[in-house]
């Protein structure tokens, strides 16, 4: 999370969307960065509404403005995936490295889903106590140009992330049944991408 207190913006960091790239390059101009331990790193929009909000408000009681960008769903899940097949986590159960992608989204679309699938969501990340969208500026991954453009004007700045924490590269393409599964069962991950910013 990067906060930036003249510019009253608050830049929440959803998991895969990016924001590690941000903060490189943005870390210098924030007032504040918050990158460890990851729960802090990652703080959702309900906790940060709950104990962070209270701490950065304004002198004149207004509160920071808040941005994230949000990944269409098939492709953050293929993030995860790719992520979790690295050499790193071979024989952990958190690793994808045995399954096929399928698979993978079959088990993220169960209940309780293995170590493997649990990834979190980022509707969830994005949502309120009351279940609205609690960011002020919300963004597509597909359209980082407009994530940049936004930041060079409220920044006044040049932003140039170079990119980190890239996953290893595979064609992932869901059959069309595990698509339509994934649809049915997880309809808010999709809403909250149709709502941000094309």
């Amino acid at each position: 999370m990067l906060v930036f207190s003249k510019e009253n913006l608050v830049i929440l960091a959803v998991p895969k969307t990016g924001t590690t790239a941000l903060a490189g390059a943005l870390a210098p101009r924030a007032s504040m960065v918050l990158r460890d331990p990851p729960h802090l790193k990652h703080t959702p929009c309900r906790r940060y509404n709950r104990f962070l909000r209270p701490l950065l408000m304004q002198p004149g009681g207004q509160a920071p403005e808040l941005m994230a960008v949000v990944r269409h769903p098939v492709d953050w899940l293929g993030s995860w995936f790719r992520y979790r097949t690295r050499d790193a986590l071979a024989g952990h159960p958190n690793s994808t490295r045995d399954v096929t992608f399928d698979d993978f989204v079959l088990e993220y679309c169960k209940a309780q889903p293995a170590p493997f699938a649990t990834v979190g969501s980022q509707a969830k990340f994005l949502r309120t106590a009351d279940g609205e969208i609690g960011v002020d500026h919300l963004f597509r991954y597909e359209a980082w140009d407009k994530v940049i453009r936004f930041l060079d004007q409220r920044l006044h700045m040049r932003v140039a992330p170079q990119q980190k924490n890239v996953s290893p590269s595979m064609d992932l393409t869901l059959s069309a049944t595990v698509a339509a599964q994934l649809r049915d069962i997880h309809p808010d991950e999709f809403a909250v991408w149709h709502a941000a910013q094309a």
